[in-house]
């Protein structure tokens, strides 16, 4: 005769709950534990829950980490990792479309930053980022020329010119995300700019500006009045 397993009826009122009055009214473990039940089949996912938010202390220190740092907690393996994982990208991604379908021009720091806030968002490494633009600020390609480490990332000059020449980019906004939570351009940042400009102004293409991102914050060096 079969037993019903212990952790079954948990399971179904917590889902129940969910339908009912979504997740809004659950605590962080209670809602990490209900997403734990589509990794891990018939096991108490209570304590894998807090044991994730004892080591990232927030949902979104757990959704911000990275598939190895995941795996390090004691009971989470890879294909739990990489759901977690996949909440934040695919919220991105549907994050990032909506904006694309919304935001078709882009003549301000205010409706570049909010582009390049969902494109950066959940990101635990640095990203760097070419917005093309047409001769009407319409944003014609927003994409990724390289990714780096946690505190740092390598900028091919050459590449952001052939990608701005390829999309025949009337003008160039390019961006990169902090992940350390400090937005201020570092040297480095300040002499990217310098190069990235003078490269681009050789192809009669100007370099609107450099935002620099971190979680809601941004920082522009054309409104900080530092653009070459």
């Amino acid at each position: 005769m079969k037993t019903e397993h212990p952790h079954l009826g948990h399971r179904d009122r917590l889902r129940q709950e969910f339908l009912g009055s979504g997740v809004d009214s659950f605590s962080e473990v209670r809602a990490l534990e209900l997403l734990l039940f589509y990794a891990i089949a018939r096991r108490d996912t209570n304590p894998l829950a807090h044991a994730l938010l004892d080591r990232f202390h927030t949902l979104d220190g757990v959704f911000s980490a990275s598939v190895e740092e995941l795996c390090s907690v004691d009971g989470i393996g890879e294909n739990t990792a990489i759901l977690i994982r996949l909440v934040p990208s695919l919220l991105r991604k549907a994050e990032t479309e909506k904006i694309r379908r919304t935001v078709k021009v882009v003549d301000s720091t205010a409706s570049a930053g909010a582009l390049l806030k969902s494109q950066f968002a959940g990101e635990t490494s640095e990203k760097f980022l070419l917005l093309s633009l047409d001769a009407s600020k319409k944003l014609k390609k927003c994409e990724v020329v390289s990714r780096g480490v946690v505190n740092g990332v390598n900028v091919d000059i050459r590449l952001v010119a052939e990608l701005a020449l390829k999309n025949n980019a009337s003008a160039c906004i390019v961006a990169h995300n902090h992940p350390d939570g400090d937005v201020l351009p570092s040297d480095e940042d300040r002499l990217v700019t310098q190069r990235l400009s003078e490269a681009l102004s050789v192809l009669g293409i100007p370099l609107l500006d450099h935002i620099i991102v971190s979680g809601e914050d941004y920082f522009s060096f054309l409104d900080a009045g530092i653009m070459p």
